[in-house]
C-alpha cells in the first residue's frame, strides 16, 4: 500500500498492491483520490497493512489500471518496499532476511 499526501492539484492518492505467491507480480488492487484514498489507507491501516509515504511512485502506480499487474520497470521500487517490510516482520520473529537474496529469487520467477 503506498500513499502520497498531496498531489499537485491538492488532493492526496492511495495505491492498494496485493502479491500472491506465484505471481509474476504485484497487482493494483485499488486506487484513489481524496475521500477515496484516506478510505483506502483507513481500511489497509486497519488491517495491519504497512502504508509507504511515496509520491513518486504513487503517482506512476496510478497509471496502472486497476487488477492489472505492476510493469516491469516498477518492480525494483516495489520489490525493495516489500522487502523492507518482509524484514520488519522477520526482525519481530528473530529470523534472518538477505535483500538480495530475496530479489534474485523474485526475479527468477519472473
Amino acid at each position: 500500500m503506498a500513499q502520497s499526501p498531496k498531489t499537485e492539484e491538492g488532493r492526496k492518492s492511495a495505491v492498494a498492491l496485493a502479491y500472491r505467491e506465484g505471481q509474476r507480480s504485484p497487482t493494483v488492487v485499488a486506487k484513489g483520490y481524496g475521500q477515496l484514498a484516506e478510505r483506502i489507507i483507513d481500511r489497509a491501516k486497519d488491517a495491519g497493512v504497512f502504508v509507504h509515504d511515496s509520491p513518486e511512485l504513487v503517482s506512476l502506480l496510478m497509471q496502472v489500471d486497476l487488477d492489472r499487474h505492476i510493469p516491469e520497470e516498477l518492480y525494483r521500487a516495489v520489490a525493495e518496499i516489500l522487502a523492507f517490510v518482509y524484514f520488519l516482520e522477520n526482525k519481530a520473529t528473530g529470523a534472518d532476511f538477505e535483500f538480495e537474496s530475496w530479489l534474485a529469487g523474485r526475479k527468477s520467477k519472473s
